[in-house]
Formats: structure tokens, C-alpha cells, sequence
């Protein structure tokens, strides 16, 4: 795993003028939670975003801690408390890997979602749709032009393990075809070539993420709910380990007070991209989106129990 700190404190003069409804100050909680240790995957939504739920704990006086790991690393650290909370559970994408630990207890899932308007399936550039590639019918018509790849994404998601089973079952006439397990950024390098070249290219694409606004893209229809119904229509969920929320309330109440819309994310996400800092993202989101923020602090405290009278909206 690759463990790392993120202390982004900012204490500069701009305040977010926040102050707490009289009677929702909460006991102080115990030192535990002083430390929230955050599971990471490697995408750049849950970089971005665990980056601003981060830098916000921090200067409630809370210390964030990220692990970066595989989604059934994460869920593992969750379900034996390595690991308190993972704010990126796609729905349904992957319900096969994170489903069970819920099912059986192991981690609990937050009362909504945290992005509402996500979507996750397959598409290709336009000028391959203009062609004829609108469908996952389509797909076998094409697979020379496409050099009988799909691109995936990291390997072990639950959406690769389905699209490998389409394969397996020849569904769409998929049999012959190779799905490319890569990291986001691979995946993203191999399409960006090919869309530069004007090459056939089918992926895995998603809503939030810059590649919607950076090129012309055509998200495939006809898939008959095998990538999750509606299109791939998708939430994301926080997920915490067994007894947070009772022993930490005051975080569990910030992680399910934060929701976030698809264009919100992708405005972080392009700045990733542009190889900003995660945690200057952070702080300049926490700045520009004030009124978001007051929201997300409606009931939360400073760690210990006092109010969040410092300078919360920092400098960017």
C-alpha cells in the first residue's frame, strides 16, 4: 500500500462566517477519532474528493490519514479497522465486491449518496458513433476496427469482471474480444491516441470525469442493463467501518453531510489533470463553494466539540 498524510491547514484571514445553530454542540469524542484513516482508489474523482473531505478534517482539527489500495484492500481495512471510511462506493459498479461486507455487517453504509447524477459504461469517440458504433450490438460489427480490445479500467473492479463476462458468454457477439485492464491514466493515455489519430477506440467511461469535456464522446446505449440499469445510470456512496458513526458521530455527521454534484467534480478533476496539487484543489474548492460548505457544517463541531470559528475557507 502506499500510505500517505495529508495536513493542509490553512489558517488565513477569509473565515466562511460560520456559526452553529444554538444546542448542536456534541460531546467531545474520543481520542481515536482524532485520526480518520481514509481509503483511496487510484481515480481522480475519489482523489479529488477524499482531498477535500481531508482538508476539511484537518482544520476542524482532526488529522486525515489516506491509504491507497485496491477496493477489496479498502473494504478488508474497514471490515478489521485499519481503515474507518471509503467515500468512493459506486453503485451498482460495484455492489459485487462492496455488497457483502455490507450485507454482512463488516461496514456501514451512509444514509444517501454523495453524487447522485454519476453514470458508468461503455463508450467510444463520436466519429465512431457517426459511423454506426452506437450500440453494444454494434461492437462485433466493429471489432477489427477496434483490434478487438475494449479498455478497462484498474483491474478487480467489479465493472472489468462484468465485461469479462460478457465476453466469456458472447453477449453482443463480445466472444474474441480482450478487455485491457489499466490504471485510470493508462486508460486514458490509450484512448487519447487513438481519438488524436482518429482510431476506433471502445472503453469504459464515466460521468464525473474531465474526458466528457475533453473530447466528443458517445456513451453506448442497447446494453440491456448489464452494466446496471438505466445506461449504467450510477451514485457513490461513503462507506465506515462497523461502529463509527456511534463512536465518532461528529465525522460520521460531516462525511454524510457532503454531496457533491458530476460538474462540481469534474471542475477538481481537471485540475488534477493539470497536475494541481490534490490538496490546492481542495482548498481552492473549499473557498469558491462557501455556501456548499456552510451546508456540509450544519451540525459538525471542531474536534473535541468546540465550534469551527477558524479561518475554514483558508487560502487557496
Amino acid at each position: 500500500m502506499n500510505r500517505f498524510y495529508k495536513h493542509t491547514r490553512h489558517l488565513g484571514a477569509a473565515a466562511l462566517g460560520l456559526a452553529l445553530a444554538a444546542g448542536v454542540a456534541q460531546a467531545a469524542e474520543p481520542s481515536a477519532c482524532k485520526t480518520v484513516r481514509f481509503g483511496v482508489l487510484s481515480w481522480t474523482d475519489l482523489i479529488a474528493t477524499t482531498a477535500v473531505a481531508s482538508t476539511l478534517l484537518d482544520r476542524l482539527g482532526y488529522q486525515a490519514e489516506q491509504t491507497t489500495a485496491a477496493q477489496q484492500i479498502i473494504m478488508g481495512g474497514l471490515r478489521d479497522n485499519r481503515l474507518d471510511a471509503f467515500i468512493g462506493y459506486w453503485r451498482p459498479s460495484s455492489d459485487a465486491i462492496i455488497g457483502p461486507f455490507i450485507a454482512k455487517g463488516d461496514a456501514v453504509l451512509s444514509p444517501g449518496p454523495n453524487l447522485a447524477d454519476a453514470q458508468m459504461t461503455l463508450a467510444v469517440p463520436s466519429y465512431a458513433a457517426a459511423q454506426g458504433l452506437k450500440t453494444f450490438a454494434d461492437l462485433a460489427r466493429f471489432k477489427d476496427k477496434l483490434g478487438g480490445r475494449i479498455y478497462g479500467i484498474d483491474p478487480g473492479t467489479h465493472i472489468n469482471a462484468t465485461i469479462k463476462q460478457l465476453i466469456a458468454e458472447d453477449r453482443f457477439g463480445l466472444k474474441g474480444f480482450t478487455l485491457v485492464e489499466a490504471t485510470e491514466a493508462a486508460e486514458m493515455a490509450a484512448v487519447r491516441r487513438a481519438v488524436q489519430r482518429k482510431e476506433f477506440v471502445a472503453f469504459i467511461a464515466w460521468k464525473p470525469h474531465p474526458m466528457n469535456i475533453q473530447m466528443d464522446l458517445t456513451y453506448l446505449t442497447g446494453s440491456e442493463n448489464s452494466l446496471g440499469p438505466e445506461e449504467g445510470k450510477a451514485t457513490v456512496w461513503s462507506v465506515t467501518r462497523k461502529g463509527y458513526a456511534e463512536q465518532c458521530p461528529n465525522v460520521a455527521k460531516l462525511l454524510n453531510n457532503i454531496h457533491y454534484s458530476a460538474a462540481q467534480e469534474s471542475e477538481m478533476m481537471q485540475q488534477l489533470l493539470d497536475k494541481v496539487p490534490a490538496d490546492k484543489v481542495a482548498a481552492q474548492f473549499l473557498a469558491k463553494h462557501g455556501d456548499t460548505v456552510k451546508g456540509w457544517l450544519e451540525g459538525v463541531t471542531a474536534y473535541g466539540g468546540g465550534t469551527p470559528n477558524t479561518a475554514l475557507a483558508g487560502n487557496p
